[in-house]
């Protein structure tokens, strides 16, 4: 029943992001008078037929039977379909091909366009019915963990900020700290460390330090909070170690460490090397030799619940529009600098890339409306990026050629179009694949080493 549950939020969630994101291609093409041959939410490759469909005017509505998307095929459009036998004809009026280059333009970025406006607005009406969760600095009792560009500046982890200059902080707020600091230039804080309240001035830089290291502000501070864990990834160097859920981590090679923010900068130290860990299970104390990955992780969710008591923040609807365009903005920016970290092999890419099924697995076995909301939101921003990557048969790759051609003048040939869509498609199904067997690995094989 779990798996049903989690399946069925997922392709709800899918179905609406696809639609949606070809409506956006399907509306502008109807409107400069393009024909669109087939509609479909999934693919209805062979060998298999579609498992619904119905014909009205030109076009034909289906459903396929393969989960991995969907596609409008507009005439005289080279694309994934690989059907190019009308292209070896003159061009009709109704084509793709025989429209001018901005109208074909606006058809490409609509499906993206709709997703970013899509993403936003769901922020939007989340934030407008559930309201913004926040924990109450009161809530803190072990105080906060700092990121070390706060640490070079004077704050220690552990400290609760009370104050920024005369203005109460009264919830663990990242962006309003900034703001102060970068906007303001606030530079008197109000701190209690060690159970007693003091007063720190900050360098006179700090806001040049703040922002040239360019660190996401949700970042800079968290919830202190012991390191528990909450599950054990199959597979990696935790499981091997017979590490288990409820286990608590209390010291690494000797020295004490009460809190999870204390455990990354240590392990960083010592990657792919075996350490001891110090285990805190019931009412025993062990010691657990583990051997790092090559990242410095050993493969452990950590549980975060039942520390502190997180309370929400109203919106009116006038609030929440701007105010879910900055969340899906600030979602992006996240997302960018997680890729980019990636391509500079800071990331590891099979520890992180995965497939529909670490997407399923995200949803849960319970049917959860503003989980499903946020992750539908988050999606659909992903999958506008993704869209617009230039890469032939993606988006991005046709508005390239089109931007070319509004540049230069010049159309790029069907012929050219055809090979690089061609290519485009293999890359993209290899990449797929490649995703598709790291989630096999990860979820499947694993289990059973």
């Amino acid at each position: 029943m779990d798996s049903i549950i989690t399946v069925s939020q997922f392709l709800l969630s899918l179905s609406i992001l696809i639609v949606l994101h070809e409506m956006g291609h399907f509306l502008p093409a109807k409107w400069f008078k393009t024909r669109v041959e087939k509609f479909y939410l999934f693919f209805d490759f062979a060998p298999f037929n579609s498992l619904w469909k119905i014909k009205r005017g030109d076009t034909e509505y289906g459903i396929g039977w393969l989960p991995l998307g969907g596609y409008v095929k507009i005439s005289g459009m080279v694309d994934e379909s690989m059907d190019t036998e009308a292209l070896k004809e003159p061009p009709k009026p109704w084509e793709f091909r025989s429209k001018p280059a901005w109208q074909r333009l606006i058809i490409m970025l609509g499906g993206v366009t709709v997703n970013f406006i899509l993403g936003f607005f769901l922020f939007g009406m989340m934030l407008w019915t559930y309201g913004k969760s926040y924990i109450p600095t009161s809530e803190l009792k072990y105080g906060m963990a700092m990121d070390s560009i706060l640490i070079r500046q004077g704050l220690q982890n552990g400290d609760v900020i009370t104050k920024i200059g005369n203005t109460p902080f009264n919830r663990l707020d990242p962006a309003v700290f900034v703001e102060a600091l970068v906007l303001d230039n606030e530079r008197d804080l109000t701190v209690i460390r060690n159970g007693q309240e003091q007063q720190i001035r900050l360098p006179e830089n700090v806001a040049e330090q703040l922002t040239s290291q360019k660190v996401p502000k949700a970042m800079l501070m968290a919830p202190r909070i012991p390191f528990v864990i909450a599950e054990v990834v199959p597979g990696k160097p935790a499981a091997s170690a017979g590490l288990q859920k409820g286990d608590r981590i209390i010291a690494f090679n000797g020295q004490s460490i009460p809190f999870f923010d204390q455990f990354a900068p240590l392990a960083q130290q010592q990657k792919e090397k075996s350490v001891n860990l110090g285990i805190l299970r019931g009412n025993d104390t062990l010691q657990v030799p583990v051997t790092l990955t090559e990242a410095g992780l050993i493969g452990v969710k950590t549980q975060i619940e039942g520390y502190f008591k997180e309370e929400r923040e109203k919106y009116t609807f006038l609030q929440a529009m701007p105010a879910g365009v900055q969340m899906g903005m600030d979602f992006l920016n996240s997302q960018l600098k997680a890729f980019g970290q990636m391509f500079r092999g800071k990331i590891a890419v099979k520890d992180n890339l995965g497939s529909l099924i670490s997407i399923g697995k995200m949803y849960g076995p319970v049917w959860d409306w503003e989980r499903f909301w946020h992750l539908t939101a988050s999606l659909s921003i992903i999958l506008a990026f993704m869209n617009l990557l230039p890469i032939p048969a993606l988006d991005g790759g046709y508005v390239m050629f089109l931007l070319w051609e509004v540049v230069t003048g010049r159309k790029v040939s069907d012929t050219v179009m055809e090979r690089a869509v061609t290519f485009g498609f293999f890359l993209l199904l290899a990449l797929m694949v490649f995703a598709f067997g790291l989630d096999i690995w990860r979820h499947v094989i694993q289990r059973f080493l």
